[in-house]
């Protein structure tokens, strides 16, 4: 009767100890994941000519920090211009929104073993993916700053996109007003993705 009392005793605090250990796997997977829905994306494709800038605060991503996987998504429609017939222009000719609605990056912070965002404190994360522009990827690298506050961590980073690469078309006419090299900038604060 002791032995089996005993049995029963040992059994029941190894269930509680598995139990613990994957509650605190799942914690642990939660903390290393980093979220936003409110990413914002402008870019600048302004000549001496012409002045043309855009923005979007609807980018969503992703980071892991356990993997330093990354992932950038924003819907082509969410991009704002000043002037309206900029904006139908850009969704109707240049990127045709309805046809590639999104464009993604996905890729990882390839020096992530130096970077510690539990930890307050600037990082320089050296990003390496592939961008899908227009329905065509192309690789890309930047360097990003990430700045971890108090369990915040926000990521701003700038890269360059030629048009020609992701078939992005200038019409003859307008040639000369628009930038045939776009000037990005990506700004982002994330939470921690709790489950």
């Amino acid at each position: 009767m002791i032995r089996i009392a005993h049995f029963k005793k040992t059994a029941m605090k190894k269930i509680t100890c598995i139990f613990f250990a994957v509650a605190m796997s799942f914690m642990t997977q939660a903390q290393n994941k980093y979220f936003t829905r409110s990413g914002k994306v402008t870019f600048s494709a302004s000549t001496p000519l012409e002045t043309i800038e855009a923005e979007n605060d609807k980018g969503t991503s992703v980071i892991d920090a356990a993997t330093g996987q990354v992932e950038f998504s924003v819907l082509m429609k969410a991009f704002l211009f000043e002037k309206a017939l900029m904006q139908e222009h850009f969704h109707e000719n240049y990127v045709e929104s309805d046809k590639f609605p999104k464009s993604t990056f996905k890729g990882t912070i390839a020096n992530m073993k130096e970077i510690d965002l539990g930890q307050n404190g600037t990082y320089k994360a050296q990003i390496k993916g592939e961008l899908t522009l227009h329905g065509i990827t192309h690789p890309l690298e930047t360097v990003a700053v990430l700045t971890v506050s108090h369990g915040k961590l926000v990521a701003v980073t700038e890269f360059q996109v030629a048009l020609a690469e992701y078939g992005i078309e200038i019409p003859s006419i307008v040639r000369e007003k628009i930038s045939k090299v776009v000037a990005v900038k990506l700004d982002a604060s994330y939470a921690v993705l709790s489950n």
